[in-house]
């Protein structure tokens, strides 16, 4: 929770800014100025906000030693807390929030207000863009200080980390709402934040999103996806006007608790192919030059030693296809040459899958050097298809099978782990055991040739029970939530030997049979997707007829362990001969 007077009304806020203040230059500070070339420089004071009225008074002390940036170069703040930057007609200024301070906050949405947007005329009129852009600030003012307040922050702390929540539509407004807001109220966590595609392209849905987030009552933060773009904008210049208008910068830093998080804006934008209304979003993974210098610039001004933690919407790398320009980042290598040895962690969705990635690693083997990047469950899970629950909230099984939900990031000074909650299931279990045999595969087509597939239940599909003599060629598949390559996974029945499991990429069979069943009520692209945290082993060919438990064993990717079981009853051959179906 942030205290009371860092919170500020959206009347306070100016142009868009909030976090600072717009006033006459004090005798000391060099009002903003032009160069010889013409060109502008911006002037300031980062200060301490000792009255939390969020104005500088004659009481309040510059702070030495800040960052603040353009989105390019990175200034560290004098002795007395002043700062120049370059600035052109399209700029946007921000201070990287340091540890043990907190900057103001938007009262009723907790979005942090640490920027100021330096646009004289606004998004240009021509444009017409649907859901409009940036609005006019006018002329470069005098001084722009941004106020910040000193704050307790420890070394240890949580992060909600939410990707993907694709709003489209009042319901889905009500689905993020009821799926995933309302249990975490009263949220420990010491802020939130998430990975783009906040939106499903209609950006008039922010305002009423933002309210509902803002309930959780910690300050929450952005990135840009895909889906957030002014998509009938001409090219990707002016494609993140609304977003920037609601959120700031689309790209930004600031520290907590001795960590600095990179928030990075990885979409290039093509724009819509000509004669067509926008909704063809053409697009790569990219972070592009300025952005690199910008992440440069803050390392050299940044302990080696420091954690940091990357937010982008792309992932780095996908294993959903390797190949895509869309779904993998082009220059993601050079994002991690520069990360260098510096501890680090990544944190990307998009995908609508869970991946965990190894990158740098000798070989691709996931080693101590190679740096982490987690591809996280999405909100919408298969964007909000599938039935409705008791709730009226829609099922949206990821179509890796990941039931749809979030993670919460874990500090402890340098060591940064993740757990995994899914949105409808407080018990937070983290796998999924299903069978996968010649006996079910022959049942569905008992079923499709009747035409009564839809009458199966699904335990007959993906469960109990399975004939004796069909034991040997049937799998245990184990869907590992948010499994990767260091996770291991062994089952055991009764008292028998424990069978080690092994990693395959291949369909789940239960979300196969889920989105099978509800085609009316998923989304029309959505199908079933290779999975990669599924574990698969054989059952024991000379399993006896009668009722087993089979207990799963997981160490995850921290070395946490977890356990499933699944109650599998085997019948004889002849009692399989009366009940099965047809």
């Amino acid at each position: 929770m942030v205290e009371k007077d860092l919170l500020v009304t959206r009347r306070d806020v100016v142009r868009g800014g909030g976090a600072l203040t717009l006033a006459t230059a004090a005798p000391s500070v060099r009002p903003a100025f032009a160069l010889e070339d013409g060109s502008l420089v911006a002037t300031g004071v980062v200060f301490e906000d000792r009255s939390g009225t969020g104005r500088r008074q004659p009481s309040d002390p510059g702070i030495v030693g800040v960052l603040v940036s353009n989105g390019r170069e990175v200034v560290k703040t004098d002795n007395d807390g002043r700062y120049a930057l370059p600035v052109d007609d399209e700029t946007i200024i921000f201070v990287i929030k340091p540890t043990g301070y907190a900057v103001p906050v938007d009262r009723g949405t907790m979005l942090p207000r640490f920027y100021y947007i330096h646009h004289p005329k606004g998004t240009p009129a021509h444009l017409g863009l649907r859901y409009g852009g940036i609005e006019p600030s006018g002329p470069l003012p005098g001084s722009i200080d941004f106020a910040l307040k000193k704050v307790d922050e420890p070394s240890r702390f949580d992060v909600l980390m939410f990707t993907d929540p694709h709003a489209g539509s009042a319901a889905e407004l009500d689905f993020i709402r009821d799926d995933v807001v309302n249990p975490l109220i009263g949220t420990k966590a010491a802020f939130g934040l998430t990975t783009g595609d906040i939106m499903s392209d209609d950006l008039s849905l922010y305002a009423r999103y933002n309210r509902i987030i803002g309930q959780l009552g910690v300050p929450w933060h952005n990135i840009v996806g895909n889906h957030d773009l002014n998509l009938d904008a001409p090219d990707g210049k002016y494609s993140r006007e609304t977003f920037k208008q609601t959120f700031g910068p689309s790209y930004y830093a600031f520290e907590h608790g001795g960590v600095l998080f990179l928030m990075l804006d990885n979409v290039d934008y093509f724009g819509a192919r000509a004669g067509e209304s926008g909704s063809d979003c053409r697009y790569q993974g990219r972070f592009g030059r300025r952005q690199l210098a910008f992440v440069a610039n803050v390392f050299k001004e940044t302990p080696a030693d420091r954690l940091v933690v990357a937010a982008m919407h792309i992932p780095l790398r996908t294993y959903l296809d390797p190949d895509d320009p869309a779904s993998n980042t082009a220059d993601g290598a050079a994002l991690i040459r520069l990360l260098g040895e510096r501890p680090s962690i990544s944190f990307s969705g998009h995908t609508h899958t869970t991946e965990h990635h190894y990158l740098g690693g000798e070989g691709g083997n996931p080693g101590r050097a190679a740096h982490h990047h987690h591809v996280m469950t999405a909100v919408s899970g298969s964007w909000w298809s599938g039935p409705y629950d008791h709730r009226g909230v829609a099922v949206a099984d990821s179509h890796d099978g990941t039931p749809n939900g979030f993670h919460i990031l874990t500090i402890d000074r340098n060591r940064a782990t993740t757990r995994y909650q899914p949105a409808k299931e407080p018990n937070a279990r983290q796998a999924r055991i299903v069978l996968d045999s010649e006996y079910h595969r022959a049942q569905i087509e008992i079923g499709a040739q009747k035409d009564s597939a839809s009458d199966l239940r699904m335990s007959q599909l993906v469960g109990s029970p399975i004939r004796e003599d069909n034991a040997g060629a049937t799998d245990v598949l184990v869907n590992v939530f948010d499994g990767g390559p260091r996770t291991s996974v062994e089952y055991r029945i009764g008292e028998r030997t424990p069978v080690r499991m092994e990693r395959e990429r291949r369909i789940d069979p239960f979300v196969k049979e889920v989105f099978a069943r509800n085609e009316a009520t998923k989304k029309p692209w959505v199908q079933a997707e290779p999975c990669s945290h599924l574990w698969v082993a054989r059952l024991p060919a000379d399993l006896a007829a009668g009722t087993h438990c089979i207990k799963v064993r997981v160490t995850d990717e921290y070395g946490r362990e977890h356990h499933a079981h699944l109650v599998l009853e085997v019948i004889g051959t002849r009692a399989a001969s009366v009940v099965a179906p047809g």
